[in-house]
């Protein structure tokens, strides 16, 4: 079967390939787009870019709750241990590691991360996934960077860009990010969770498609993307 992408609101998705379950930066109970809670989610691993709160909220309890291993900076895979999260393995920046349904890179990203309880969150990142299908690329909460385009070396099936702006990059420095990237498809989010990051999605996507060779696909919560198609 094809991976497939859901959004499941503001930073967080279920990647689902080759009979795996990932969920990416869970944050879903007191996310007001999420689709589902916390306790309906089933997942074999648990992939977090960074410390935020709207990023690592529901992680102990749905990592505890089904044994998913947990993937990211060592300072926050050292946080979930110390709360009960058996199954860790720890990256930093550009490190990478195989796993069952693909390799996982950590990339690097601008921003800030620090743990709820106020411990410090090691550096911020992104992910490149390689699947089946291609490379993907969740550039998770950040601010446009023009290694970008190291990031994208070999190609890219799918990036997922933040476009709220406030917090992370905006749609013009999201559209700047994709002619950097060159993707096949570009999902945006990060966006409409709060007023702060209020945007156009649709107006976004009709940039992408004036400016640049990627096609866009706007999702709401709960929608799925589908790797491959044409």
């Amino acid at each position: 079967m094809a991976s497939t992408l859901t959004w499941l609101g503001h930073g967080t998705w279920l990647i689902e390939t080759q009979g795996h379950r990932v969920l990416l930066d869970p944050f879903l109970n007191d996310n007001p787009k999420a689709p589902l809670k916390a306790d309906q989610v089933e997942c074999e691993y648990i992939l977090i870019s960074h410390g935020h709160f709207d990023h690592v909220a529901d992680a102990a309890s749905v990592a505890k709750r089904t044994g998913a291993t947990v993937v990211a900076i060592f300072e926050i895979c050292q946080w979930l241990q110390n709360q009960g999260v058996e199954n860790a393995q720890p990256l930093n920046l550009g490190g990478g590691c195989q796993l069952p349904w693909g390799r996982v890179q950590l990339t690097p990203a601008l921003h800030s991360s620090q743990l709820p309880d106020g411990t410090y969150g090691g550096e911020p990142g992104g992910f490149l996934l390689s699947l089946p299908e291609g490379k993907v690329y969740f550039a998770c909460d950040t601010a446009l960077f023009s290694d970008m385009k190291l990031i994208a070396r070999g190609g890219l099936e799918v990036a997922v860009l933040p476009i709220g702006d406030t917090f992370t990059m905006g749609p013009e420095d999201a559209l700047e990010a994709v002619k950097l990237l060159q993707p096949r498809w570009v999902i945006p989010c990060h966006y409409n969770t709060w007023p702060p990051i209020e945007q156009d999605a649709q107006a976004w996507a009709q940039q992408v498609r004036q400016h640049t060779t990627s096609q866009p696909m706007v999702l709401e919560p709960g929608e799925k993307f589908t790797l491959g198609q044409q």
